[in-house]
C-alpha cells in the first residue's frame, strides 16, 4: 500500500515539475516556460499578461544583440570608466575608490556593460536614421530646462569623521545617536574651493540628506547637507555637450521603442499553453 502511495506521489510530483517547466510560448523559436513567467510575476509583482509581455521584449532584445553580433569586453568597460572619471575631473584610481565606497563595484561594472551593450545596439540599428541635434535644438533645451543647470556656490554641511565606518553607518540610520567614535563639525564650503572628489559628492547629494561615506586622510568621512545657497546657472557653453547627449539619448530611446514595437508585431510568437 505504501509503495502504491509513494508511486502515486512520485508520479504527481514528476507531472507537476514537467508542467512547471513546460514551454508556454516560443518567440522566433526561443522557448519561454511557465516557470519563467511565474518567476517574472513573483519577482516584479506584476500580472501574468505583464510578465509575458516583458519576457517577450527581453527575448527580442537578446535576439537583436545576437543578430547584430554585439559584444562588450573588459577594455570597453575600462575605457568607459576612464571617461566617467575624466568628466568628473578625477583620476581613475580616485574615481574607482569613490565608487567602491558608494556601491558594489562588481555590480557597477555589470551595469556599465549592460549600458554599453544597449548603446552599441542602438548605434547598430539606428545608424543614419536619427536627426542629429542642432545648435538651435541645444539652445531651446537649455532655455526650457534651466533648473537642471543650477548649482550652489555655497554649501553648508555637517562634516562627520571617524575611524569606524560602522559608526557612520549607524549615525546615518539614527541621526540622533551619540557616538564618541564620531567627530562632527559645521562647515561652509565654496564650490570653487572644492577638490574634484568633494565636489562630486556634494553636488550629487540633495539638501537634508547624508552623502555617501568615503575614505579620506586615513579616516571615513560623511557629510550631511544642511543648505545649498547662492544658486547660479551654469553657462550654456559649459553644459552644451551634456545637453547634446541628453537630446540624442531621448531620440535613440524613442526610435528603439518604435523599432521593438514593430519587431514584436512581426515576430513569430506562438502561444502553446
Amino acid at each position: 500500500m505504501n509503495k502504491i502511495i509513494f508511486t502515486i506521489l512520485f508520479c504527481t510530483a514528476s507531472l507537476y515539475a514537467g508542467l512547471v517547466n513546460a514551454i508556454a510560448i516560443t518567440v522566433n523559436d526561443t522557448p519561454i516556460t511557465l516557470f519563467d513567467i511565474d518567476k517574472e510575476m513573483e519577482t516584479k509583482r506584476i500580472s501574468k499578461d505583464q510578465a509575458v509581455s516583458q519576457i517577450i521584449d527581453k527575448v527580442l532584445y537578446e535576439q537583436e544583440i545576437e543578430k547584430n553580433k554585439i559584444s562588450i569586453d573588459i577594455f570597453d568597460v575600462d575605457n568607459y570608466i576612464e571617461k566617467l572619471a575624466s568628466s568628473n575631473k578625477m583620476n581613475v584610481l580616485d574615481f574607482k575608490s569613490l565608487v567602491r565606497q558608494q556601491q558594489d563595484y562588481t555590480v557597477f561594472k555589470k551595469n556599465i556593460k549592460k549600458q554599453l551593450l544597449h548603446q552599441k545596439l542602438i548605434t547598430s540599428i539606428a545608424r543614419g536614421k536619427l536627426t542629429v541635434a542642432s545648435e538651435e535644438d541645444l539652445n531651446i533645451y537649455y532655455e526650457n530646462n534651466k533648473e537642471q543647470f543650477k548649482i550652489a556656490d555655497t554649501i553648508e554641511v555637517i562634516a562627520y569623521v571617524s575611524k569606524s565606518k560602522q559608526a557612520l553607518l549607524e549615525l546615518k540610520k539614527n541621526p540622533l545617536l551619540q557616538n564618541d567614535k564620531v567627530m562632527s563639525q559645521n562647515i561652509t564650503m565654496k564650490q570653487k574651493e572644492l577638490n574634484a572628489q568633494t565636489k562630486y559628492i556634494l553636488n550629487t547629494t540633495s539638501e537634508k540628506e547624508f552623502s555617501a561615506i568615503f575614505a579620506q586622510n586615513k579616516n571615513y568621512n560623511m557629510f550631511f547637507v544642511q543648505n545649498k545657497k547662492d544658486i547660479t546657472s551654469l553657462e550654456f557653453k559649459d553644459v552644451k555637450e551634456q545637453i547634446f547627449t541628453t537630446i540624442m539619448q531621448k531620440r535613440e530611446q524613442d526610435y528603439l521603442k518604435n523599432y521593438f514595437e514593430t519587431l514584436k508585431i512581426t515576430a513569430d510568437i506562438k502561444i502553446l499553453r
